[in-house]
């Protein structure tokens, strides 16, 4: 007897591509987008549903940034060498320990200052090419070197800004989403500000700026901060509104410093 094709088929390969990568079909990618896109505006701590937009809209964006890093020999370093940012592959004491005025320093002086870590990025799941999957939880784990390198704080209002960077520096549709409808949750006072100063800067430097999907940022710890923003064409947006003072976070560095320093000394 001839068999007859089932009346469905999902149409892609669903044995995963790399651990954690969950297959779909282009009917389940839209649906997931556009659930994601309506999770995501109605909570944005929602971290799972923004991720989950960034990878289900990402389409063409995400091989442009794999071009633009392996037209970099610092690109082609972080494709090759895969690096990974949380608290077990970055020593945060050891960074502690770098001189005022250094990314390292800068870096977990903002960490403190947000009350923040390295380690709330969400898998990709959903990029069913693993050299892009990489690409873009690369993306990911580094949004936080942006927002210190930006000098920007984490909330709403400077979340959008940065956003805006981002889609002006790496063209991924997310960021655009998040820019668009992100304001749609201020006030209108923040909302008059951020569209008159923020939005201005972000879509000028970021425009401008070399593409950071290209920067080996674990490779600059000990390199002077205000030396990398002119080496990667950024200047700083307007003074932001910190909710922890600057000098409480290197207070609060400079303790771990000294603690570090105290430990190290009684092991000698």
């Amino acid at each position: 007897m001839k068999r007859t094709a089932p009346l469905l088929t999902r149409f892609v390969n669903t044995t995963p591509a790399y651990d954690g990568h969950i297959p779909l079909n282009w009917f389940e990618n839209a649906f997931l987008a556009v659930g994601s896109a309506v999770m995501s505006l109605a909570d944005p701590r929602r971290g799972d549903m923004v991720a989950a937009l960034a990878e289900t809209t990402a389409g063409p964006s995400l091989p442009r940034l794999l071009d633009r890093m392996l037209e970099s020999a610092e690109g082609r370093r972080i494709l090759k060498e895969r690096p990974r940012v949380n608290s077990t592959t970055v020593n945060m004491d050891e960074l502690a320990q770098y001189p005022e005025g250094t990314f390292g320093r800068a870096y977990v002086t903002w960490l403190e200052r947000c009350g923040v870590t390295p380690d709330t990025r969400e898998p990709v799941h959903y990029i069913a090419d693993p050299e892009l999957a990489y690409v873009m939880q690369r993306y990911r784990e580094c949004h936080d070197f942006y927002h210190c390198i930006c000098n920007l704080p984490v909330s709403v209002e400077y979340e959008v800004a940065l956003k805006a960077f981002e889609f002006a520096n790496l063209g991924l549709p997310m960021t655009a989403i998040a820019a668009l409808f992100g304001p749609l949750r201020l006030t209108p006072q923040k909302r008059e500000r951020l569209l008159s100063e923020y939005i201005p800067w972000a879509l000028k430097c970021g425009g401008s700026a070399r593409s950071l999907i290209t920067v080996y940022w674990e490779e600059r710890w000990g390199q002077n901060v205000e030396d990398m923003k002119k080496e990667l064409g950024l200047w700083d947006p307007p003074e932001a509104r910190w909710r922890k003072p600057l000098n409480e976070a290197r207070a609060a560095a400079e303790k771990k410093q000294q603690e570090v320093s105290n430990a190290a000394q009684q092991h000698v």
